[in-house]
């Protein structure tokens, strides 16, 4: 009973993969089932047309009818082969892509997970170790295209010989034969057809043991996979280059490509395949062997007997060899679906992940005159299985249209305050209103849309400058032009010959254009402009630049912010002279408030205390705006 519901659990779970897939692509097994339909039967269809010319041959030999079975076998046979060719390749081309396809599922999941979700390193471990499995030996949801394929033409490989092997045991021998007639015997029939059977199942079973082997060896593959990932193409990467010369790195390569054998002969998964993988594998041959042996002399037995004539013979033995190869590869898919299940568990493990955050239901107002109140009121937050409060107590109000800056050393909470600002996180005490209203009672699209944010460690996409500008391929090609002007881009846009279409980088494009640290940080800000929103946060992107040139894009900017509410965070305080008000975060609190002037003259204070390790930084600092 165990093993029965360990099976019908291995069923359901593959029945659900094979949905999933079809999400994706949609053809996919319609073709792989026409494809195993016309392949599965082609071996039998010539076993058939064979057999007839023989028989012909061997008895009355009438030419007319010869040749009728000659033209009817070439034709069926040739229709069925290149059907089955034809089906085949498509059946191939589309399962290169359904390889490509299937990633589809894992993209839009993580498109759709909660930031706090997405941030957790636990799931990226996870989908990584999908990714493992697959390029290992496929397991997960392309072993289930395999297995299904296996499936449906063992299913109508063994119907179709079934068809062609039942009169084999219906047809008697002449009462003529003497001792050969105990072969007519209902028990006799009955008790080979049962050992047949009962054997093939044996053999699939061994090869099912054989199967199991490979879960076995997950984590030594996985393993070597990740080490040949990383060291095999290390010196493909031109940003690696200077260093592995330099420190002769080459070297500690190549301890690993001496050193790593997990797919080596003289590896654990070599010494598994000599082992007891290989033992169950032979084993298995070794009974569909003596199976098709048993056929062969019981068909030969009949066949002296009379039951049957030469032609006969050829139909009779072929299809009974296929029948029991077909028996031999669904038992064996027992143990390809047991181990695949585990596998499989982890990868809907992954696309089952929960958002837990609170979806709101309400619409923030669209307000022309941009009055949206942000209040920070008692909010304390950690990070998911840390102990250590990252915001503690935190009381802050934003003052509409006004300049914040947000200072502090590292690991403070600056950039923690942003996250929970824009509800990538929610805190476990207080509140963040919005307009005096819990921000988690607003439709979580709603809200976002508030907010334009430079992260630090913003990114820019291999696509057309516009579409990076806009964040699609279609837009306002106006307004995207003179958001790149605003954010002082515009002089090196007027140097592009395709203007907005210029590609970014060579990834994709022999013609993509490489841009600096600074070019990227204005498209970045270009970006934040394009999507105006109420408010608008630089988290430190500009942390890679000295203290002047950043203190002259924080100018820039903040002549373009016009009257949106502007939030600054930065590790240099010179480039927040000019904000209306400064927030001084000190181990994960707002410790100081106030503008420049006021905390820097209070001596007793953290903000005089960073302003005056840093002042060797602002003696040739352009005036502030």
């Amino acid at each position: 009973m165990r093993e029965k519901g360990k099976l019908r659990r291995a069923v359901a779970v593959h029945l659900r993969a094979i949905r999933t897939l079809h999400q994706v692509s949609p053809r996919f097994f319609p073709i792989q089932t026409a494809s195993g339909l016309f392949n599965a039967i082609a071996p039998y269809v010539t076993v058939f047309f064979s057999a007839r010319i023989l028989r012909e041959l061997a008895t009355l030999r009438r030419e007319d009818v010869l040749w009728k079975w000659v033209i009817a076998g070439v034709a069926c046979v040739g229709l069925v082969s290149l059907l089955g060719a034809v089906l085949k390749r498509r059946y191939e081309t589309l399962l290169s892509d359904l390889w490509g396809r299937k990633e589809i599922l894992f993209v839009r999941k993580m498109f759709a997970l909660d930031f706090a979700e997405l941030d957790k390193q636990e799931n990226h471990d996870l989908r990584e170790q999908i990714r493992e499995n697959e390029n290992w030996a496929s397991w997960g949801l392309m072993k289930v295209a395999y297995v299904y394929g296996d499936f449906v033409g063992g299913v109508i490989g063994l119907l179709s010989g079934v068809a062609l092997t039942v009169s084999l045991f219906t047809s008697p021998v002449p009462e003529t034969a003497g001792r050969l007639t105990v072969l007519n015997n209902p028990v006799f029939i009955l008790l080979l057809a049962a050992i047949m059977a009962a054997v093939s199942a044996l053999a699939g079973k061994l090869l099912a043991a054989s199967e199991k082997c490979w879960g076995d060896t997950a984590q030594e593959a996985t393993l070597g996979n990740r080490l040949f990932g990383h060291f095999g193409f290390i010196g493909l990467y031109k940003e690696r280059a200077a260093d592995i010369r330099m420190y002769e790195q080459q070297n500690l390569v190549s301890a690993y490509w001496d050193k790593n054998s997990s797919f080596g002969a003289d590896g654990p998964i070599g010494r598994l395949a000599r082992g007891k993988m290989g033992v169950y594998a032979g084993l298995g041959v070794c009974v569909t062997t003596l199976i098709t042996g048993s056929v062969y002399v019981f068909t030969c037995l009949k066949a002296w007997g009379g039951a049957f004539d030469v032609g006969s013979i050829t139909q009779y033995v072929g299809a009974a060899s296929a029948m029991i190869a077909n028996i031999f590869s669904l038992t064996g898919l027992v143990g390809t679906l047991e181990t695949n299940t585990g596998f499989l568990d982890q990868t809907f493990a992954f696309l089952d992940i929960p958002n837990a955050m609170y979806e709101g239901s309400l619409t923030t107002e669209k307000r022309s005159d941009r009055q949206y109140d942000i209040e920070f009121r008692d909010v304390s937050f950690k990070y998911p299985g840390s102990d250590v409060w990252a915001l503690r107590h935190v009381n802050l109000k934003f003052k509409v249209g006004r300049r914040l800056a947000i200072v502090g050393e590292n690991g403070s909470g600056k950039t923690t305050f942003i996250k929970l600002l824009c509800r990538l996180y929610d805190p476990q005490e207080g509140q963040i209103l919005l307009n005096g209203i819990d921000i988690r009672k607003y439709r979580y699209d709603d809200y976002m849309a508030l907010f334009s944010v430079v992260f630090q460690d913003f990114r820019l996409i291999s696509q057309p400058l516009g579409a990076n500008v806009a964040g699609r391929m279609t837009y306002d090609r106006e307004r995207a032009r003179r958001a790149l002007e605003d954010a002082g881009f515009g002089e090196r846009l007027g140097t592009l010959d395709r203007g907005l279409d210029t590609m970014l980088y060579k990834d994709l494009s022999e013609d993509g254009v490489d841009v600096s640290g600074g070019e990227a940080q204005k498209i970045a800000i270009a970006r934040a402009l394009y999507k105006d929103a109420p408010f608008i946060i630089l988290d430190e992107p500009t942390a890679a630049l000295d203290p002047i040139a950043e203190a002259e894009i924080y100018g820039k900017f903040d002549e373009i912010a016009g009257d949106k509410t502007a939030i600054y965070i930065s590790h240099r305080l010179s480039s927040c002279k000019f904000c209306d008000e400064i927030a001084v975060f000190h181990q994960g609190r707002i410790v100081q408030q106030g503008s420049h002037d006021a905390l820097v003259a209070d001596e007793s204070g953290k903000y005089h205390e960073l302003w005056t390790a840093q002042a060797q930084y602002y003696i040739n600092e352009p005036s502030t705006p």
